[in-house]
């Protein structure tokens, strides 16, 4: 008689069954932790939409050259002399944080910021010219100019400073000796400081 061979029926539909719970596994983990992460953009989003445009605009900068304008401004309110060396190192330390701040914001200011430094030189060639505070007038109002202009682009919340600025600004008046006007010209220099320290 015939020997008949039983072999046993091979488990494919266990290998079947392997491969789609895994396929299901991959699919499920690759949609769902995309999603998440999708999850939280939007809600990102949603939190910025919410958001007060002029929120977004006071982005704490933390400059250190601005840093630096404002202790010099705060430590030596008193030290206006004959040879302007004071305002002259004022103007050219407000001028670099003018500088610092516009390059944070992106905002181009480098040409007009020129002519200040050569106001801030004339000042301190010599100490008895009549002229000094047109010089740091003029030097001023292209400070203030600038700054304006960061403020009208970058920082609409502040135009309550700007305005103070402006009006310290034409508080200096050309042909008066500078050191018969020091309060406004150190007025001028404050304003400026605490318009910086809020951009900053």
């Amino acid at each position: 008689m015939a020997e008949i061979k039983i072999e046993p029926k091979k488990k494919v539909w266990l290998w079947l069954l392997i491969g789609f719970v895994i396929a299901v596994l991959l699919v499920y983990f690759l949609l769902f932790r995309d999603n998440g992460k999708n999850m939280e953009a939007i809600t990102e989003a949603d939190n910025i939409t919410n958001t007060n445009e002029s929120d977004l605009l006071w982005v704490k900068e933390n400059n250190s050259t601005v840093a630096a304008y404002v202790n010099f401004i705060e430590s030596g309110k008193d030290k206006m002399s004959l040879d302007h060396a004071y305002t002259n190192e004022a103007l050219l330390k407000l001028m670099a944080a003018t500088k610092a701040i516009a390059g944070e914001v992106g905002f181009e200011v480098e040409a007009d910021l020129e002519k200040v430094k050569e106001y801030a030189n004339m000042i301190t060639k010599d100490p008895f010219e009549t002229t000094h505070a047109d010089n740091i007038r003029k030097a001023d109002d292209i400070l203030t100019n600038a700054l304006q202009n960061i403020q009208k682009a970058k920082f609409p919340g502040l135009a309550d400073e700007i305005d103070e600025l402006i009006s310290a600004s034409k508080s200096i008046k050309p042909g008066i000796l500078t050191l018969e006007q020091k309060d406004e010209v150190k007025n001028y220099f404050a304003k400026a400081s605490d318009l910086l320290k809020k951009m900053n």
